[in-house]
């Protein structure tokens, strides 16, 4: 045999080699599921599933749960790698969905309805028109309460302070909304529950129910996103996560008294505190608990979303969910 067929017969005979190593190779198995959620109501599938453990049982693998307090605080977890499913706003998954390329998508509904505009005792406003020379709260510019209530605004031909007009917005923790009641700092707020049955309980009055702000309550005001690495290594995981978001929604659904407990007494485990039986009642009749999600208010918050400059492009089309359609 020549130099030169031996050289070739080499080079085929190492090629061969890593072929069959690589076929050989296993795939590493994902032990632990990460999973990003918020202590509040609007999130219950998530603390209902974390309190019993249903989730680890079904996978048969460790699940980490991670509290977060704000939207931007999980997205960028979600970009760090850090989690891989996550209970979230619907504003702040449209932003990561776009600032990530569609590399974060939304995998399902959690929670519709349940934001409620709310008046300080007597501050005099019956409608959304009443609140020209006003002062507004919202949790946080650029979440989901805050774009229904510009939406709100622009319906009755009001803008705020920043865009020309005579409505003031100001970003307050929901925590401290009945505070800043109180010293007249504002008089109302555009909350999600279970704070705006809280605020009604100490005094302050409703404005507009979860259906009068928008959509007759149809909004999402919470979706699962999960990370598309995660989702393309590992369907058939996600796929049992599915089943088990859904398990705990429909449980939610038909067992209202009995998940409301369980649900309190994990917010009272991870924050100290504990909601009266009566607020935690009201709060979970302003929320739809269901596991489909309303393309048109995603599609109206990601306009809103780049009209306010808190993204720079709408969501590419078929980008945005993980099953690549327009309707789950």
């Amino acid at each position: 045999m020549s130099k030169k067929n031996l050289f070739i017969c080499m080079i085929l005979v190492a090629m061969m080699a890593m072929g069959l190593t690589a076929c050989g190779a296993k795939k590493e198995e994902t032990t632990q599921v990460r999973v990003g959620y918020f202590n509040n109501v609007t999130h219950a599938q998530a603390l209902l599933m974390k309190s019993e453990k249903t989730l680890e049982q079904k996978l048969g693998k460790e699940v980490k749960w991670t509290a977060f307090n704000a939207g931007p605080a999980e997205v960028e977890a979600l970009f760090a790698g850090d989690i891989d499913i996550g209970y979230i706003g619907p504003v702040p998954a449209i932003s990561a969905n776009v600032k990530s390329n569609g590399d974060v998508k939304v995998l399902a509904g959690v929670s519709k309805g349940g934001s409620v505009l709310i008046q300080r005792k007597d501050a005099g406003i019956q409608s959304v028109a009443d609140l020209a020379g006003k002062t507004v709260a919202v949790p946080q510019f650029g979440n989901t309460q805050h774009l229904i209530l510009l939406k709100l605004l622009d319906d009755s031909n009001l803008k705020p302070v920043t865009a020309g007009g005579n409505v003031t917005v100001s970003a307050v923790a929901n925590a401290d909304v009945a505070n800043t009641m109180g010293r007249g700092d504002v008089d109302a707020a555009l909350v999600p529950e279970p704070w705006g049955a809280t605020l009604i309980e100490q005094g302050a009055q409703m404005v507009l129910d979860q259906n009068q702000v928008y959509l007759e309550g149809q909004y999402d005001v919470a979706v699962v996103v999960v990370r598309k690495e995660f989702l393309e290594g590992n369907k058939e995981l996600v796929d049992q996560f599915l089943e088990q978001h859904e398990a705990a929604t429909k449980r939610i659904q038909e067992q209202p008294e009995e998940v409301q407990k369980i649900i309190n007494g994990e917010l009272k485990a991870a924050t100290g505190k504990n909601l009266s039986d009566s607020i935690m009642k009201e709060a979970f009749g302003r929320i739809s608990f269901r596991t489909d999600y309303n393309t048109e208010a995603m599609s109206d918050f990601a306009s809103l979303s780049k009209e306010q400059g808190f993204i720079k492009e709408l969501p590419e089309e078929g980008q945005l969910y993980a099953n690549g359609e327009g309707e789950k």
